[in-house]
């Protein structure tokens, strides 16, 4: 295996695993306004939440590049900030991740808010539980599947990100190369044993984590 195969092997584990945590703290809180109700602007956020899964991964990618650009409303806060310009770098992969991941951990996270429905709160009020003590002692408890189911799908989202990455990454090696572009790269150049190699082993990951879904959703149902 190549050096920097190696190399966009870590790279995407690393993107893989701080996108989801980052989203799963901020996935949170919208998961469960969502869950909760929402008020009249529900409609629009589940609607924003969920365009990820129906726009084209290039599509996604192209606008978070204008917004994100020397031009774009973000990429001048950021540069106002000091922070610099956010594309073709490593955090510009995580930022475009976890807006392409964005549905994959929240849609998991609002179901499980909402199946555990009003009583359990209730009872934990008539005890005395403030509104945020009930959410850690009750609600996050009974919403841990929730959070397992969430956690997977977003981890292996990420990994298997291509458009989005090449948009907002550029391919660099070792800085922005993530595991889909090393295949490509292989495929491009004949080197089909090399490109054999990564993507049989994303098959194989890819069957663990829909095995590993199923097995945990009939462990549940049981």
């Amino acid at each position: 295996m190549h050096p920097a195969d190696i190399d966009a092997i870590w790279l995407t584990v690393k993107l893989a695993t701080l996108t989801t945590l980052l989203l799963l703290v901020a996935g949170t809180p919208l998961a469960w306004w969502l869950a909760r109700g929402g008020g009249r602007l529900k409609s629009v956020v589940e609607a924003l939440v969920t365009l990820p899964l129906f726009l084209p991964p290039t599509v996604l990618g192209f606008y978070l590049l204008v917004l994100l650009g020397p031009q774009g409303p973000f990429g001048r806060l950021t540069q106002a900030l000091g922070l610099g310009l956010l594309p073709f770098t490593f955090a510009g992969l995580i930022v475009a991740s976890m807006v392409y991941s964005l549905p994959f951990v929240v849609q998991p996270l609002q179901q499980a808010f909402a199946a555990i429905g009003a009583r359990p709160l209730e009872a934990a009020a008539t005890l005395r539980a403030s509104p945020i003590d009930a959410f850690f002692s009750v609600t996050l408890p009974l919403a841990r599947p929730g959070f397992a189911t969430a956690a997977i799908l977003g981890f292996a989202h990420t990994v298997g990100e291509f458009g989005v990455v090449l948009m907002i990454g550029g391919n660099i090696p070792g800085k922005t190369q993530v595991l889909s572009m090393a295949i490509y790269n292989h495929v491009e150049t004949l080197e089909y044993d090399n490109a054999h190699w990564l993507a049989g082993g994303m098959l194989l990951f890819s069957f663990l984590v829909l095995l590993s879904l199923n097995l945990f959703r009939r462990g549940r149902a049981a």
